[in-house]
């Protein structure tokens, strides 16, 4: 069935303010394999800091490589100021074997790799191999010889040529077999192993290209450091020569939190991408003398104590890092240092207190709830102390009183109605920011969102977070947010690369839901790198020249979601159409953002009366066959945004829309036209 709707776009009222390009910004966090997905290095336990898995004392992830019967492995302290372990491999001359470590890996090619190894061995031990191996066929696809000069620790960089693409690769560092060795029944020596990485030689820091290119694209604002991990994170920890920085728990997420992306990486990263950074402080094992320390080691001179020990890193100029936060999600019982807000609210003033005076230019935001009563205490106490509050809105299918059992278009329904809660989220917010004097300058800050279709804790199989259905929801919460952008200046999409709900840039085909069933590498194509849905749309609307929000008035049907339980807000007649408009700094370029939330086709009449009777619109569109449809590695470009033209004569006509997509159109002005559109 189709529908008919009708567009009119008012372009001689444009918003008095200006949309902020932070809207459009996006989140990291150290959480299950966010950092392994996004970081270049394709090892695990690199300082061998995991407990041996077998019945040899090797860490972690690594094997034992060898055909001597009695060779001895152990697990001792690293290297002087190291952190993990050393690996000691003891090789007996009368097994006249090889003898060493091995690790599964996925490895890119034709390409070179840079190989860190930090090692000591025995005089007698002269040199290693490590080999690059297809671990199905032990075709060799690189080796380089290492030789060891001495019974000290020593760091080794060498180059390793890998001459072609293997996800079934295994990289081999071990004394071969041909080795000189005593005539003898004793020791031929020892080998230990502090260190082992292996960085492709195009990663931009320690990032993959794939991940930096792609997220350059996305024209993001601004890029935030947080999380639930944060809570009981010592900035301290991630600073300094990467070997020498301790080997600390994940004490929110689990497994070991990443000391190779730490503040001077983070930086770097923000600054390769030419986006504001923000950071959230640690305000749950935490204290404000520790949060005032990390910011003068951003932004402090050199003659600060911590700006001194930035130099002493490598960075002599500040970083000057504007945004700050105070809490992540500190009313969830999952959090370290979780209160209640009247305990959050007051501790939070000495904070900023610290803070500022290091820094008095510091913009902070401080952790708010969609739960207004929160939002009430924190203003009341804190208000008149901070910028920004902030909010994590997740849309789910809890809302509804669903599961997964409900019928798939009910919940593709309930999912976009996103919108509608995010509306009624902001307007409670913004009457309790409004309803006092002290604390009518804060603004919102929205620090994380997504759909999230199924709660985390029962969410089995594929995430529908990454579908088609999921992108339009995005694009409807998107619109809503631009609409309130008087309001809202900050927005952080969850996550960036893999993560928990699925982050807009996915790595390979592990989907980061420990209720999978499947270990990464199950459909033979770990290397892929791809945008879901949502990610084409994130890049389509942050890459529009966009400043200001113009009217619209729209006459379109409606669709109702059949909730199980009482809601909030009325859900029996939403548009199917959620439309926002947007004019360039001159008024010269409007951009009608459309998202056909419903399930048909409807046939939109766009008034054009502002801009001539001739020409064409630029349209961009993201569409699929169904609402489910997904990317995938095997199908990594099936939603994708195309581009075409379409003359104006068109849309007077009325131009079909295709069910559950979205759109943007792209309209030029004649010089000295305005009026309605």
């Amino acid at each position: 069935m189709k529908t008919n709707a009708t567009i009119t776009i008012d372009c001689s009222r444009t918003s008095g303010h200006a949309i902020n390009p932070y809207l459009f910004g996006h989140f990291v966090e150290d959480i299950r394999d966010h950092m392994e997905a996004m970081l270049a290095y394709p090892l695990k336990d690199m300082d061998f800091e995991s407990e041996a898995e077998a019945k040899r004392a090797v860490s972690g992830s690594w094997a034992a490589y060898t055909n001597g019967r009695n060779t001895q492995y152990a697990l001792e302290a690293p290297a002087p100021k190291h952190s993990g372990r050393a690996q000691r491999i003891r090789v007996l001359s009368d097994d006249e074997a090889y003898a060493g470590i091995a690790q599964k890996a996925a490895l890119k090619g034709p390409t070179d790799y840079t190989v860190k190894l930090v090692a000591r061995a025995s005089i007698e031990l002269r040199y290693v191999f490590i080999d690059a191996v297809d671990r199905r066929t032990e075709e060799l696809l690189g080796r380089v010889r290492v030789d060891l000069e001495s019974h000290n620790w020593q760091t080794y960089d060498v180059q390793l040529p890998v001459s072609r693409a293997c996800s079934e690769a295994e990289i081999r560092i071990y004394v071969p077999a041909g080795h000189p060795r005593w005539v003898d029944h004793v020791s031929t020596g020892m080998l230990w192993l502090d260190h082992v990485s292996l960085l492709p030689v195009d990663s931009i820091g320690m990032v993959k290209r794939e991940i930096v290119e792609m997220t350059r694209d996305l024209n993001a604002g601004m890029m935030r450091l947080a999380g639930n991990y944060i809570s009981a994170y010592h900035w301290e920890h991630g600073v300094g020569p990467v070997l020498e920085r301790p080997v600390m728990f994940n004490e929110a997420w689990g497994g070991w939190t990443s000391k190779y992306f730490g503040t001077d990486e983070f930086i770097q990263f923000c600054r390769e991408l030419q986006v504001e950074p923000l950071i959230c402080v640690n305000d749950g094992s935490g204290t404000p003398e520790e949060a005032a320390q990390w910011v003068e080691y951003c932004n402090g001179g050199i003659d600060t104590p911590m700006g001194a020990r930035r130099a002493a890193n490598g960075h002599l100029e500040p970083y000057h890092v504007r945004y700050w936060e105070i809490g992540n999600e500190v009313w969830g019982q999952w959090q370290v240092g979780t209160c209640s807000a009247n305990e959050f609210a007051e501790r939070t003033i000495p904070f900023v207190q610290a803070m500022k005076a290091v820094d008095p230019s510091i913009v902070i935001l401080a952790c708010g709830h969609f739960d207004q009563e929160w939002n009430k205490s924190v203003l009341e106490i804190a208000g008149e102390h901070i910028d920004y509050l902030t909010m994590h809105i997740y849309h789910g299918y809890g809302l509804f009183g669903m599961n997964p059992n409900s019928p798939a278009e009910e919940r593709y329904k309930a999912i976009a109605s996103y919108p509608e809660w995010t509306r009624y989220h902001v307007r409670q917010a913004e009457e309790h920011i409004r309803s006092n004097a002290k604390h009518s300058h804060v603004k919102l800050a929205i620090t994380e969102y997504n759909t999230m279709y199924y709660p985390n804790t029962i969410r089995k199989g594929l995430p529908n977070e990454h579908t088609l259905g999921a992108a339009v929801a995005n694009a409807a919460n998107l619109n809503e947010m631009l609409r309130c952008s008087d309001m809202i200046h900050i927005g952080s999409f969850s996550d960036l690369v893999n993560g928990w709900l699925g982050g807009c840039i996915r790595v390979g085909d592990y989907y980061a839901d420990q209720y999978c069933g499947k270990e990464s590498g199950w459909s033979g194509r770990p290397l892929t790198v791809y945008g879901t849905p949502t990610y084409e749309v994130l890049k389509l609307y942050a890459g529009r020249d966009i400043r200001h929000m113009l009217p619209v008035e729209t006459v379109c049907g409606t669709f109702s979601v059949q909730a199980l339980k009482t809601t909030p807000i009325g859900l029996d007649a939403l548009p199917d159409l959620d439309i926002a408009a947007c004019a360039n700094e001159d008024r010269s370029l409007v951009t009608v953002f459309i998202v056909n939330r419903s399930l048909q086709e409807v046939k939109a009449e766009l008034s054009l009366d502002a801009f001539g009777a001739d020409g064409d619109t630029i349209l961009h569109e993201i569409t699929g066959e169904s609402f489910d449809d997904i990317n995938s590695v095997f199908e990594p470009e099936r939603i994708v945004c195309t581009g075409s033209k379409v003359p104006i004569a068109a849309w007077r006509e009325g131009y079909p829309l295709r069910p559950f997509s979205v759109y943007a159109i792209e309209i030029k002005a004649q010089q000295g036209t305005g009026g309605r559109a």
